[in-house]
Formats: C-alpha cells, sequence, structure tokens
C-alpha cells in the first residue's frame, strides 16, 4: 500500500530536488540541504504542533464555555441534579486546566513565530532559486549564495533574539507581578496592625 507522504516529507524531496537542480558546488548544496532545508523543515513542524495544540486547547475553553451555562441552568430546573453538578465541575475544570496550558505554553504565540520564521526563510530561498529581488544582479546562483547564506542566518538569528526577547518580558512580567503582590500585602498588613491598635 503507498503510504502518504507528510508535509515534511513533501518539502525535503521537493526542495531537495531543486537544490540538485541549480549551478552550485556540492560543498554549497550539502549547506542548504543541512542548514536551510532543515531548519525550515524543522520550523514547519514546530508551526503545525503548536497550531494544533492550540486549536485543541482553544476548543475546550471555547465549546466548555458556553456548556456550563446551560448546565448550571439546568441543574436549577432539575431536582436530582448531582450528575449535572458533577458534570459542571468536570467541565470548567476542563476549561481551567485548558486556558492555563495554553497561557504557560502560549502555543498561539509560538505557532505564529514559527510560522513568520518559516515562512521568512521560504520567500528568501524562492528569490534565490529564481534569481529575483534581492539576487537579480547575480549571474548564477554560485555567485549569489553567499548572500543567501548571510540572509538566511540573519532570519534564523532574528528569530532566536525574538524567542529570547519574549522570555525576557515573561521574567519581568513575573517579577512585576510578585512584586505588585507584595506590595499588596505590606498594604494589607499594614492596614491589619493599625485597625489592631485603634481598637
Amino acid at each position: 500500500m503507498n503510504k502518504k507522504k507528510s508535509y515534511s516529507e513533501y518539502l525535503k524531496e521537493q526542495f531537495g530536488d531543486l537544490i540538485d537542480s541549480i549551478e552550485l558546488e556540492e560543498l554549497q548544496k550539502k549547506f542548504m540541504k543541512n542548514r536551510w532545508l532543515d531548519q525550515l523543515v524543522w520550523l514547519e513542524n514546530k508551526a503545525n504542533k503548536c497550531r494544533d495544540r492550540y486549536y485543541k486547547l482553544r476548543m475546550i475553553t471555547i465549546i466548555g464555555g458556553v456548556i456550563v451555562p446551560a448546565l448550571i441552568t439546568s441543574t436549577n430546573s432539575v431536582n436530582n441534579s448531582s450528575v449535572l453538578m458533577w458534570a459542571v465541575i468536570i467541565i470548567s475544570q476542563a476549561v481551567a486546566i485548558s486556558a492555563a496550558i495554553e497561557e504557560f505554553f502560549k502555543y498561539g504565540e509560538k505557532h505564529s513565530q514559527y510560522r513568520k520564521t518559516a515562512e521568512n526563510m521560504k520567500s528568501e530561498a524562492w528569490q534565490f532559486f529564481q534569481l529575483s529581488g534581492a539576487y537579480k544582479n547575480f549571474t548564477s546562483h554560485r555567485n549569489a549564495y553567499a548572500d543567501f547564506a548571510q540572509k538566511i542566518e540573519n532570519i534564523l538569528q532574528d528569530d532566536v533574539q525574538n524567542f529570547i526577547a519574549r522570555i525576557m518580558q515573561e521574567q519581568e512580567k513575573e517579577q512585576q507581578e510578585k512584586s505588585n503582590v507584595s506590595s499588596t500585602t505590606v498594604v494589607a498588613l499594614d492596614r491589619q496592625n493599625l485597625q489592631k491598635t485603634t481598637n
């Protein structure tokens, strides 16, 4: 039986054939396959996995968020509503857990970042393959290769820097939230102590 190829396998095969067909030195072709194509396939896989997880978690949150109020209304009109109450509790927990997982892992944001980087890499490659855009003044792929390799590295470096910047922002936000909680706690304790002394 003929097994259907995954998109990753399709990309590797199609772009691998394209790389083999252009005028490059063998070492340059290996570099393209082992750096550009490998990273592109990795980004595509990560983008798809994050998208799928994001959609699943969002669907649980949305559907559960719609079902819970309907179940609560039903429990008010049914005398023996213990089963419905348990259903409300379980579905509410599923909604809360799926929302918390999405908030923690940020699959939606990751999907967007991986997709953007993958599309930038594809766009750069298509210009290179066709010797168009930034490569239109080159007479051969061999001559344009160094510029292409540098641009791909810049795209990948930007992706890493954006990832690190996002982590730093999240850490700063967490520190700010901890600081706000601490200052709120101190104010509450001061008020409580002030009330005790005035009484």
